[in-house]
């Protein structure tokens, strides 16, 4: 029996006795019709009990519910994912990072979980570990510049390749393309002898200038693992080895053999909308803000975060709250108006001749009428006694 069962059942007016019954029977499978009843009941009264009044604000109080908190959030920026060595942003940056729906957070980081065969063993935790981390040319030998022949020469060590599980012709091949590819840079030509371990650079035009310059493109370049990636951490929580990351790339870790695709996360949600959907990243929006706030011991009702990350996402893509989002976006020329940029708003709706049914809030107020709220959404006619029906 799952822990939201548990609760529904706690939270009903049943005696205390008949909650360890309700209880004990679902444990053992067999629910009678009474109980059953018992429960439906329960349930019910407490949907009841959690909706909302006709006419509330419920946008105004979920605005309320997270700004207010966040006046008392700390600017600390950075805080360990777990690990010494990974920084994160928390705090009221990254729920700024949030609302603002940025294309990259500034720290970019995953989680991610192995199959259970990788997860148990370090060894191959680390295997796959090295299958994500960018590991440049320079980690896999001596890299020296023969400024007499105006060569780079990269000498390959076998013992680590080995160790790296990557063949020494894979290397071999894959540098040179990657810097042609990836580092677009092709003015130079290669040259490769898998027996003595040697790859050979030579720029095509021959000054000093393009011999360091090509050098720096060798040192550099990308010849395992996946580029956005600078750095993985292996660690041990709960009885299973996890991968925390440097950077962040979705699709390509989900294609790296090993990993489990179903708990694997990124703090990228502009990425986890394009790869997994806008589902997933109203899903990650709300964990995200949940974490943020939690981090700091800060509670706030999950419905209230629910709704904000479905209005950000009922478009079909993650917008941002401000003025080129949800704000920016709303029919009352005043309610936009009153956020930001006054002029321009208040201009281009007299030149396109719009007109504003003051329904909002903001507007109201602006006007000096009572807000469309509450009691103030009611209207009363008064029909005279003599009046025949």
């Amino acid at each position: 029996m799952d822990e939201s069962m548990l609760a529904a059942i706690h939270a009903t007016d049943l005696p205390e006795a008949t909650k360890n019954e309700l209880i004990n029977s679902l444990e053992s499978r067999e629910v009678s019709d009474e109980q059953f009843s018992l429960i439906m009941n329960g349930v019910q009264e407490e949907y009841r009990r959690t909706r909302i009044e006709p006419c509330e604000a419920c946008g105004i109080v979920a605005a309320q519910s997270l700004g207010e908190p966040g006046t008392q959030m700390t600017m600390r920026t950075f805080h360990y994912a777990g690990v010494a060595e990974i920084n994160v942003t928390l705090g009221l940056p990254r729920l700024i990072e949030i609302m603002d729906a940025r294309k990259e957070p500034s720290t970019p980081t995953m989680t991610i979980h192995l199959e259970p065969e990788y997860s148990s063993d370090r060894d191959r935790a680390r295997e796959v570990s090295w299958q994500i981390e960018a590991a440049p040319l320079h980690e896999f030998g001596d890299i020296v510049t023969d400024m007499a022949n105006m060569q780079v020469v990269m000498h390959l060590k076998k013992e680590v390749c080995d160790k790296r599980k990557i063949p020494m012709a894979e290397i071999m091949e894959r540098a040179p393309q990657k810097i042609r590819e990836k580092r677009h840079y092709r003015d130079f030509e290669s040259d490769s002898d898998e027996h003595t371990g040697n790859l050979i650079f030579t720029p095509k035009n021959e000054t000093y200038q393009n011999l360091f310059q090509l050098a720096d493109h060798v040192r550099n370049v990308i010849v395992q693992g996946i580029d956005d990636i600078e750095r993985v951490v292996v660690r041990k929580e709960g009885g299973e080895y996890i991968l925390y990351t440097e950077g962040s790339n979705l699709k390509d870790v989900f294609e790296v053999e090993g990993v489990d695709t179903t708990r694997t996360r990124t703090n990228n949600i502009n990425e986890i909308s394009q790869i997994l959907g806008i589902e997933a990243a109203r899903n990650a929006i709300i964990d995200e803000m949940k974490s943020t706030l939690g981090e700091q011991g800060i509670s706030v009702d999950v419905r209230h975060i629910m709704l904000i990350a479905d209005m950000m996402c009922m478009d079909g893509e993650v917008k941002q709250i401000g003025r080129h989002g949800i704000a920016g976006e709303k029919e009352s020329v005043l309610s936009r108006a009153a956020f930001e940029v006054t002029v321009n708003h208040l201009l281009d709706a007299a030149v396109a001749n719009e007109t504003d049914i003051l329904n909002g809030v903001t507007e109201n107020v602006i006007v000096g009428q009572p807000i469309q709220l509450g009691t103030g959404d009611i209207r009363l006619i008064a029909k005279p006694i003599n009046q025949e029906n």
